[in-house]
């Protein structure tokens, strides 16, 4: 079966009909009770005893309102996605974003009165009935209502940003959703293609295509890349400027404090990360043995291994079948959530013009459902990439009834639940008796795919955007620039594993993440839930099912306490030490080992 038999997706159970009656009823209601909120938070006064009651029926509506939105939120961004040039999706996305800032503005208040209240006013709001298991939110709020302006201030920043930093991430999105490039295909032929199909492109076979693709895409981007750098440095200079009016000291500060998590634990986790790269660029020089180079060009990190005759595509229905599978065998829960996932029409993977790249679990607050959007690729990569998303996408059930004060997880802890579903496709996959010795080349190569760019391509991907936001900081960096500083985190991380002359200098243009404007550093937590999900999953196979309560606890409590906080509560994981994470690098040591035995037994 090929990719055309990938579905798309149901979106009915959100609303009959895109702006019918009962859209724009849930859409201006939203509207009308943020005006409402605004109002009523600017007359409360301070935080004192007094007003404790009245700014908890204050905390408690604003709490139903951000349900409302996240259901419309996730309607509207699955409509965007999968239809990138319709103009009515994307006009009730740009008044989405001014929703948002409605948003802020409604939330303004509130953090004026946490910024001034004392110790114990403070509790006193805490301790209001109703409000119990919402303390971590609160305190949370509190911790960032100090580095605020002042109320009218906060209000300006958040109508501006509606036509500035948001302006900046909506135009990127609509660049990147329209543009298409050319492949110079072997035969003599080129072909035009979409940019949403650049990644299922790379894992083509033939290496002459991969280069085609790489060199073609970046070809689109070098024509607009004014236009990418505009964005970039308009996201990053909007957030430097709010920052330094808020008495915000770094700009990191803000990234662990969306991520949940300090400086100490991340910075400990990249320096172990460094100082064990070696293990990653072993598995790239295996790689290119396998595929017949002395050296990896960046085109090639998900190259494919060479397989047999007809055995290099899987169709939608095998690949889901073979995960369904996987998951019966390891996580019995997971699996009957995926298969109802699939029944009915939660998933969007259908490979068509006008997508926009990339792959998103999506979840309503209000209903408790997800939707998974990605483009399958007819390979084990998409096939992880949806088990990727389905693991989001449980994360979110299991949540679904708590209250939306307690389930805004931040990204560390949202990617380990991803994560560790993908870990138990390809752990059930090789320990598969059936699994002949080239199937399981190709699943320990996924495997080990994905462990070089959680440890090697998104630590490029920090070292850049650090880089970028130091030197942003005294003005706009232009393209040359941003181009060397890609380069040069490339050359650091990859070392001497890929070919000098065939690096990504348009990385920096290319990936979507660095233009999410709602959150800053996007990536690195993504390195954070690779690791703390492998710790997760080694002692799952050392417990067996037993440990699943425990796990399943673990991901209910992410919106209740920082990374560190969590991880100890429920899996007496201490995150600050270097030692969890030195385990969990070294962890690769096996896998790789087997793999370079294989590549090299084939030899």
């Amino acid at each position: 079966m090929n990719s055309a038999s990938a579905p798309t997706w149901d979106l009915t159970s959100y609303f009959p009909v895109f702006d019918g009656p009962e859209y724009r009823a849930h859409r201006d209601g939203i509207e009308q009770t943020l005006r409402d909120l605004e109002t009523t938070g600017g007359r409360i006064g301070p935080l004192t005893s007094a007003t404790a009651p009245a700014w908890k029926d204050y905390v408690l509506r604003f709490e139903r309102v951000l349900r409302d939105l996240s259901h419309l939120n996730s309607y509207v961004g699955c409509l965007c996605a999968a239809d990138s040039a319709n103009e009515g999706h994307r006009r009730e996305e740009a008044r989405l974003a001014s929703m948002y800032a409605q948003q802020l503005k409604a939330f303004v208040p509130f953090q004026a009165a946490l910024r001034e209240a004392d110790d114990a006013g403070f509790e006193a709001l805490a301790g209001q009935e109703g409000l119990g298991d919402a303390r971590h939110f609160l305190e949370r709020s509190r911790q960032q209502a100090r580095y605020t302006m002042d109320a009218a201030r906060e209000v300006l920043a958040a109508d501006l940003g509606v036509d500035g930093l948001l302006a900046w991430g909506r135009l990127y999105d609509t660049l990147s959703g329209k543009l298409e490039f050319d492949v110079a295909m072997p035969d003599g032929t080129r072909e035009r293609v979409p940019m949403a199909q650049k990644a299922s492109r790379l894992v083509d076979p033939d290496p002459a295509v991969r280069k085609a693709v790489l060199d073609g895409s970046n070809a689109a981007w070098q024509a607009v890349e004014e236009t990418a750098a505009a964005c970039l440095n308009g996201i990053a200079g909007a957030r430097l400027t709010l920052n330094r009016h808020r008495g915000v000291p770094h700009f990191l500060d803000v990234a662990m404090f969306d991520a949940s998590v300090s400086r100490e634990t991340i910075e400990t986790m990249w320096r172990v990360v460094g100082e064990r790269r070696e293990l990653s660029r072993r598995y790239l020089r295996a790689k290119a043995r396998a595929i017949g180079r002395e050296r990896l060009g960046f085109q090639d990190l998900g190259a494919p291994l060479p397989v047999r005759e007809g055995d290099a595509k899987i169709g939608w229905e095998s690949g889901t079948a073979m995960m369904l599978d996987a998951f019966d065998a390891s996580y019995p829960g997971l699996a009957d959530f995926s298969r109802a996932m699939l029944e009915k029409r939660r998933v969007e993977g259908q490979k068509r013009a006008g997508k926009r790249p990339g792959a998103f679990c999506t979840t309503s607050w209000k209903s408790g459902e997800s939707r998974v959007f990605m483009t399958w690729g007819e390979s084990l990569g998409s096939l992880q990439t949806l088990a990727h998303e389905l693991g989001h996408a449980w994360h979110g059930w299991l949540m679904r009834d708590m209250r939306p004060l307690a389930r805004m997880y931040p990204m560390t802890l949202a990617e380990t639940a991803s994560t560790f579903a993908e870990d138990l496709l390809a752990g059930t996959l090789l320990d598969s008796p059936e699994l002949d010795a080239d199937r399981r080349a190709r699943v320990l190569d996924e495997r080990l795919v994905h462990a070089s760019m959680f440890l090697l391509n998104i630590h490029m991907r920090y070292l850049f955007e650090e880089r970028f936001h130091e030197e942003r900081t005294a003005g706009e960096v232009p393209v040359s620039r941003l181009k060397e500083l890609m380069l040069d985190a490339q050359r650091e991380c990859y070392g001497d594993a890929l070919e000098p002359e065939e690096l990504d200098p348009y990385f920096w243009a290319s990936k979507l993440h660095f233009y999410i404007c709602e959150i800053t550093f996007y990536n690195f937590p993504y390195t954070f839930g690779y690791l703390l999900s492998r710790g997760i999953a080694e002692t799952f196979r050392r417990e067996g099912p037993g440990f699943l309560p425990r796990y399943e606890e673990f991901l209910r409590l992410t919106g209740s306490d920082t990374a560190e906080g969590v991880a100890r509560r429920a899996l007496g994981i201490d995150l600050v030490a270097p030692g969890f994470w030195v385990r969990a690098v070294e962890s690769l040591e096996a896998e790789i080992a087997r793999f370079e035995q294989i590549v090299d037994t084939k030899s």
